[in-house]
Order: structure tokens, then sequence, then C-alpha cells
């Protein structure tokens, strides 16, 4: 049965229609990120955050279908985890984190953070880091630390960078000695789709087995936009195609890259739909698949 229109927009979030689709029990929601007024942002970060809290976010849960997330830390923060650790208390074994920490993190501070829900770290090659710039030597510094936490499931690194970053880094990434998840489609441009090189670099790292890609962020290079993204269609048909076993979704809310109010998180799911193209592809990506690689069923 079709869900009523809701009576109120979901900040941040365009739009009261809900998704065309139900979605499947455990349906998680792999990226997104949290805001809140009480935590400072890093003096690095020169924009003035939205307010983002859980309890907005709550809302879009209630809108999409989505009952299971993983908070990402923003750059916003720096390396100061505590906005999305505070996030990860308040939804509880519901939600699962990804913190970002710089190359000289200890290893009584990644246990802390494991402790507290966290399971992988983001390694931002794209947005302004409060380190600086990011190299391929602190993703090797990071892989080796993260080791000692793989008898955890779901412990892996999570990479944000350009498709000419991701060839450059092709090397580095194949011989990783931990679970690689790529951001964003790979911010691969939607014009070269499956035939752009870091495709090709995507679809030998997937083919190893132990990486996977985020369907997420197709608003930051489509240029048809919402509500279809129908230049993003080849692309996402493509990865669905070649490693639907290696794929999550995720809203990317508040959808900061984007202009205030003009994404649409239900056309967000339906553009994931036609994606997939069947309800047991979409269980896969949005059940199944989170539920292995951010090890929900298991410590």
């Amino acid at each position: 049965m079709e869900l009523p229109p809701l009576s109120t927009p979901v900040p941040h979030s365009a739009g009261v229609n809900r998704p065309s689709c139900t979605l499947p029990a455990l349906a998680c929601d792999s990226h997104m990120h949290i805001f809140d007024a009480r935590f400072a942002p890093s003096p690095h970060w020169h924009r003035t955050p939205p307010s983002a809290p859980v309890a907005a976010y709550r809302m879009l849960q209630q809108r999409l279908g989505t009952s299971r997330t993983v908070v990402v830390t923003p750059s916003t923060y720096g390396t100061d985890n505590t906005c999305t650790l505070d996030a990860l208390a308040q939804l509880g074994d519901s939600a699962r984190g990804v913190a970002v920490v710089d190359a000289t993190v200890n290893a009584s501070e990644l246990t802390h953070l494991a402790s507290r829900g966290v399971c992988g770290l983001r390694v931002n090659f794209v947005s302004p880091q409060s380190w600086g710039r990011t190299t391929a030597e602190m993703l090797t510094t990071l892989a080796d630390k993260v080791v000692r936490h793989r008898d955890c499931a779901g412990w892996h690194l999570q990479v944000f960078a350009h498709p000419e970053q991701i060839v450059a880094l092709a090397p580095w990434l194949h011989k990783l000695p931990v679970p690689l998840v790529i951001d964003h489609l790979g911010h691969i441009d939607p014009s070269e789709g499956p035939a752009a090189e870091a495709y090709g670099v995507l679809r030998r790292l997937l083919d190893g087995g132990r990486t996977w890609v985020k369907l997420s962020g197709a608003y930051m290079r489509s240029s048809v936009h919402g509500p279809s993204y129908a230049d993003t269609l080849p692309l996402g048909h493509a990865l669905v195609r070649d490693a639907p076993q290696r794929l999550v979704w995720g809203s990317d809310w508040p959808h900061t890259t984007e202009a205030p109010g003009s994404v649409n998180d239900a056309d967000l799911v339906d553009l994931l739909q036609a994606w997939c193209g069947s309800a047991s592809a979409m269980h896969r990506v949005l059940s199944d698949n989170p539920g292995q690689l951010y090890g929900f069923d298991h410590c």
C-alpha cells in the first residue's frame, strides 16, 4: 500500500513525495552526515555548516523507509569525530560510523572509535582537510593501522577521490591489506560512464573481491539533474551488472555540495531503482550488502 505524501518537508530534502517503491526490511542509508551546532567546526573549515541533527535525519528515515544508517564524519569537523560519535549513541545498534583521522592516529584511539560503533576511516582527496594535502602514503599508513581491527566485521578504508586520482592511486589501492570503499560512484563523469578510465580501475578493484562502491552523490556530476538524473543511468547500470554484490547506497544527506533545497531524496531512491532494475538487486544493495560490509549482524 502506497504511503501518503508528507505533510511537511524533511529539512535539507526537497519535496514531500515518498519513493515510488517500498524499501526492503533493514534497508541501509550507507552515507550521510550529521551536523550539530553543539560541536564546533574545525578551524580549517571556512563555510558555515548546516543544522542537520539526528532528529532531522530520523524524519528522512521515516520518509524513505530506511532503518539502518552509516554516519560519515564530514570534513567540516577535521579529525574531531565527537559529533559522529554522539550521533551513533543516539541512533544505537542500527548505525555504524566512518571516522576521519590523520596519519598519527594511535591504536588506543582506533580502539575507542571501534567501541563507539565506528568501523571505517575516510580518506578524502577532494575536500580541504585539516592536515593539508592527502597523499598515497597516508592511505597506506592508515591501512596498516586498520589491519589490527580486521577481525571485527566492517573495518575498512573509505576513499573519496576524483577519477584521475583513482587512476593514479590504482597501484596503492590494489595493495591495500583491508577492504576498500569508493565514495560517490568514483566521482566519474556521467558523459563518460563505464567508458571512463577510472571505471576500468574500479572494475578491476571490484573483481578482486575486497572493494565496494557507494551508489551515492549522483547529482555531483550530473548535467541533467533531478528528478531523473538520466545521464547517470549507463554508469549505474554498469556497476549493478558488473558487481551487484559489492554496492551500497547512500543519500549523502544533507547534500552540502548542492544548492539548498535542490535535492529530493525520494528521487534518489527512485534513481537507485532505475539503476538496479529489479527488486532482488534493490534488496542486495540496500540490505544484504551493507549488512555484510558494516558488520551489522556481527561485532
